[in-house]
């Protein structure tokens, strides 16, 4: 958000110049006497002020600085209101506007997906709010930051040491991993064919705000939106436009939210009405393979080792292993260490111990594993020319699913969707004892961040 300047000198404006016309003398007898519009002044106003002018506030007449100054705490909110409409306006503008397909001409597009420009402003959220450093972040090309950098976070890259949370921290984590599944299964209410990608954003924004939360993607780094949504060759980072989703598609919906000092971090995968067998064998594989990941996590497990399991069972069904993006840790940081590479024979440091937090998130594809990401720097897509992916993830197309996990000492919980063909929501937690070391909650991923062997999603 701006921040509201306190103070604004009045420029003299003239309100009858002389300067741009010279007048006739009817145009002369036509000039209208205005009163000061400070209360109880009554003198002859001829000074208006500047900024209603470049906001098309009618009105706004003073006598004089000492008058304009004194009415300054009333007047200002005339500007705030008219910048919000404006705000209203734009956004409406750009729904009622041509759809450009093709916003970066010349570009060669992987598949057949293409974005639908324009996109709406960036939303707004309650300054009442908690927000994590980046929220208001601005760009600061003259001291070479990025737009929406997290400092804390920058202050820890390329360490390898992994937090370990206490109870209380702990307590945190699972109170914003229910409130981003909350918003998660609200999203996934809306996935059917003709709901534009836009129109879930929206609806995961005012989720997130209903709950307090801040939602983590917003202006991390500069994204643009509330969430993530990548259909169909889009491996991750995919931004909410105003293209409709359209029977047969697949669908990874990708939410963090920031609530009371911690990120709670998830996506899943949906089918969009009807789809071929492929899309719901690259989905089932997927979930298949963050699975049998999850089964593997205990104290005293290489975070390497993850990787080896997941890639295993991806060839074994037909199927390729991103490399470019993997899972992260998580907490007061929405990306930290360690970083959980999803394919085989990576150099990922660290081993699992209590009190860690991190993500798994497979992104698996039908095509080939190598990655692109389109002129948006956020959209990566599968190289080749297959269209489909899975996150959980698969992918080329890609098709996917994203948990986190809590390594404790202690009975564990195991947070997810069930039902037919991963689709069907149910709206409970689901319990269920896996083990005595682990406990599982769902999440998602946002982040462009290179590291070490992969990107944190």
């Amino acid at each position: 958000m701006v921040k509201q300047q306190q103070s604004l000198p009045l420029d003299v404006i003239i309100a009858a110049s002389a300067a741009l016309h010279r007048p006739s003398a009817e145009s002369m007898a036509a000039v209208v006497t205005r009163e000061c519009e400070t209360e109880d002044c009554s003198k002859e106003a001829k000074l208006q002020c500047p900024t209603c002018i470049k906001l098309g506030i009618q009105g706004s007449y003073f006598c004089s600085q000492e008058c304009f100054k004194g009415s300054w705490g009333t007047h200002k909110l005339l500007h705030k209101k008219a910048k919000e409409d404006k705000t209203k306006d734009e956004g409406k503008n750009c729904v009622e506007k041509e759809v450009n397909t093709d916003p970066w001409p010349g570009y060669r597009y992987t598949g057949k997906l293409r974005p639908h420009y324009p996109l709406t402003p960036m939303r707004l959220v309650p300054g009442s709010i908690q927000r994590p450093d980046y929220a208001d972040h601005p760009l600061a090309a003259e001291v070479g930051l990025l737009a929406g950098m997290s400092e804390t976070e920058q202050t820890l890259k390329g360490t390898s040491q992994i937090k370990i949370l206490n109870a209380e921290e702990i307590e945190g984590m699972r109170v914003v991993c229910k409130l981003a599944r909350e918003v998660l299964d609200i999203a996934a209410m809306m996935v059917k064919p003709g709901v534009t990608t836009e129109e879930i954003d929206h609806a995961v924004h005012l989720a997130c705000t209903a709950r307090n939360c801040y939602p983590s993607p917003l202006n991390y780094y500069n994204f643009p939106k509330s969430c993530c949504t990548s259909v169909n060759e889009v491996i991750c980072h995919g931004i909410p436009d105003r293209r409709a989703l359209q029977e047969g598609d697949i669908l990874n919906v990708d939410i963090t939210v920031y609530h009371n000092g911690y990120h709670g971090d998830l996506n899943e995968t949906f089918f969009v009405g009807d789809v071929d067998e492929g899309a719901k064998r690259l989905v089932q594989t997927t979930y298949e393979c963050l699975m049998q990941a999850i089964d593997a996590v205990k104290p005293g497990v290489r975070y390497r080792e993850l990787g080896n399991i997941i890639q295993k069972h991806a060839q074994a069904n037909g199927f390729s292993v991103v490399r470019s993006y993997c899972g992260h840790g998580i907490h007061k940081l929405f990306h930290t260490a360690p970083n959980v590479p999803h394919y085989a024979k990576n150099k990922a440091v660290g081993v699992m111990k209590p009190g860690h937090v991190f993500t798994i998130e497979p992104m698996i594809c039908e095509g080939g594993w190598q990655d692109e990401t389109w002129p948006d720097g956020w959209t990566a897509v599968t190289r080749d020319d297959v269209e489909r992916w899975g996150e959980n993830t698969g992918s080329s197309p890609s098709g996917g699913h994203i948990r986190s996990a809590l390594i404790t000492d202690q009975p564990v919980t195991l947070w997810f969707s069930v039902g037919q063909e991963l689709i069907r929501r149910e709206a409970v937690v689901m319990e269920c004892l896996i083990g005595r070391e682990v406990e599982i909650c769902l999440f998602m991923n946002v982040s462009s961040e290179q590291s070490h062997d992969s990107a944190w999603i």
